[in-house]
């Protein structure tokens, strides 16, 4: 069984829609806000890997134009600055304030 790009494009639509749940659902927590941005960043790599597999022809693979992982490259080094930056962010805060409750962060005072 061959798979299609509409099955590719499934398989990011839920992935995307499962990280949009988990930022609406839990708005509390700055980790899982974090994990939930990067199953939205894996959704469209999934996208980027399977256009460029199915470019020209969406029934037959072909792997003559490697554009869409040279992009996910590109979004993979993106998303591991971001987690970077945002896990130290988070650990600072942690340390100032001893909580990591999105709600309890609203005060801008240092």
């Amino acid at each position: 069984m061959q798979l299609l790009v509409t099955d590719y494009i499934m398989l990011a639509s839920t992935v995307f829609c499962l990280g949009m749940a988990g930022i609406f659902i839990n708005r509390k927590n700055i980790v899982v806000l974090l994990m939930s941005i990067e199953l939205m960043l894996l959704a469209s790599n999934i996208l980027f890997v399977a256009f460029s597999k199915f470019s020209g022809n969406f029934m037959v693979p072909t792997t003559e134009d490697p554009a869409g992982q040279v992009f996910v490259f590109f979004i993979l080094a993106v998303a591991a600055a971001e987690i970077a930056i945002g896990l130290a962010i988070l650990v600072l805060v942690y340390r100032k304030r001893q909580t990591i409750n999105v709600d309890e962060m609203d005060e801008l005072k240092g």
